[in-house]
């Protein structure tokens, strides 16, 4: 008997099975109380791609697990050490900062110093000066470490530091880092250098995979007294000193009260990353109360909260001026469009900055996909064009600003592991403004009356708008 004539009694059981995978599946998504729009594109895709469909869900759809933050929770249960601050009363701090606290646990400190890095080369020469002068120890978390001139540089910089008999500890992305090889790290690990991967490829990833649950933090602690954090990782497509291309980006070296939140942050991975919990009297140094209120904002997908993005999208609604934001990539949900929008229609000065030529055409296609509506509301957009836009940087009239690893996209806000600064002050929001307005200068405003686009570009970029929650 040929296969049609089995047919008809196999489409009754092919149906039934067909049913109950749905019914399943949908109650899985649905109970997880997701944004209705990315709920119900999960279930079409799932019934429409049944065996494709559920393997593209278990690798790539949305994984913030209860099992990821109660083993944060625990990471931070099991650090006794608690860093003060000279901040403690809900009256010291403006109600962006509360609900930076609220919402991931590290108060406003201040800072004695801040310094503002503008460019990979700037970053590297004061990380390698501040890597010389450690006597303690050194705590080192990248997303990207490349095996390049700018790693062997700084690798050597730490190797030369634990010889002098300082600590060394490395927390690496394992998917970020993952060109680092035994060769490249042998003279860290004979010189005792201790290193640690986030998330590491393993067996196991079949089962529960981690493939979108990234580190991109940058964060160096030199003996808790000096901090780095930005968007800077370390390798030569960042390093003006040797490419002229590289990518135009922003960092920030740091003293006073707040390092002790940099060195909570690290430790918090660390122990997340390892299952060690490191405690040390050195490690909480006396440090300056400043001038500046600073707050360390950690987010990530261990968290319901969304810090940064609540942060952004707050000062956003309170701007009361200008609102200037760079982003390499800029894939907006429906509060930071309608944070923005408003804040255009409001009068104020708004503009968004993106790189004309990103490293991602998907994610370029998607960003434009969202200009007509900004224009018409009258946000300004502008297209930096000279080379790769990578700075993540927010600035909201004249005093606040914020500079970190956190880009203006869905893959930043809710699957990746982030940190940003929150800053307080004219003096730092002036020298943000400066790099901004030098940005602006080299770059090309997008105008609402510009010649339409082929049908296929916007063919492509509507496409890519539907990706937006994967991007």
């Amino acid at each position: 008997m040929s296969f049609p004539d089995f047919w008809p009694q196999l489409m009754p059981w092919v149906t039934g099975i067909w049913i109950a995978y749905l019914v399943v599946l949908a109650g899985w998504i649905v109970l997880q109380k997701r944004e209705p729009i990315a709920t119900l594109s999960w279930l079409l895709s799932l019934a429409l791609l049944p065996v494709l469909g559920l393997v593209i869900y278990h690798f790539l759809g949305p994984q913030r697990i209860k099992r990821q933050q109660l083993r944060r929770s625990r990471s931070r249960a099991s650090l006794d050490d608690t860093p003060p601050s000279s901040l403690k009363s809900s009256d010291d701090c403006t109600t962006i900062a509360r609900l930076g606290r609220s919402a991931t646990g590290f108060p406003p400190s201040s800072a004695a110093r801040l310094d503002l890095l503008v460019g990979g080369g700037e970053t590297y020469d004061a990380l390698i000066k501040a890597i010389a002068g450690a006597t303690a120890h050194l705590h080192v978390e990248y997303y990207i470490f490349e095996p390049d001139r700018t790693g062997t540089q700084v690798r050597d910089a730490l190797v030369a530091a634990a010889g002098r008999g300082v600590r060394v500890r490395v927390l690496l992305d394992a998917i970020g880092s993952s060109r680092l090889n035994r060769g490249f790290l042998a003279p860290m690990v004979a010189a005792g250098v201790e290193i640690a991967w986030f998330h590491p490829v393993r067996l196991r990833w079949l089962w529960r995979p981690r493939m979108n649950l990234r580190n991109h933090r940058k964060v160096v602690v030199v003996d808790g007294r000096i901090g780095f954090t930005g968007g800077i990782n370390i390798t030569d497509d960042e390093n003006d000193h040797l490419q002229s291309d590289a990518f135009r980006d922003l960092h920030l070296r740091l003293e006073g009260e707040v390092v002790r939140w940099l060195q909570m942050a690290f430790l918090e991975d660390w122990h997340y990353a390892t299952g060690k919990a490191l405690r040390d009297d050195k490690f909480w140094p006396d440090l300056p109360a400043g001038d500046v209120m600073a707050q360390v904002l950690p987010a990530g997908p261990d968290s319901p909260w969304e810090a940064i993005h609540r942060v952004q999208v707050e000062a956003i609604h309170q701007a009361n001026r200008r609102v200037w934001l760079v982003t390499p990539y800029f894939v907006p949900g429906e509060a930071a469009r309608m944070a923005l929008t408003s804040a255009a229609l409001r009068g104020l000065d708004v503009r968004v900055i993106v790189p004309a030529r990103s490293d991602s055409r998907v994610v370029s296609a998607a960003a434009r996909s969202y200009y007509d509506h900004l224009l018409a509301a009258g946000v300004r957009v502008f297209e930096y064009g000279p080379r790769m836009l990578h700075t993540k940087a927010l600035l909201v009239d004249e005093d606040l600003s914020l500079i970190g690893s956190a880009n203006f996209d869905h893959r930043s806000f809710r699957l990746n592991f982030e940190l940003s600064l929150l800053m307080h002050g004219r003096t730092m929001a002036s020298s943000v403004e400066a790099v901004l307005e030098e940005d602006l200068r080299h770059s090309r405003e997008v105008k609402s009356d510009r010649p339409a686009a082929a049908f296929s570009r916007r063919l492509g970029e509507a496409c890519a708008r539907l990706l937006s929650p994967l991007l």
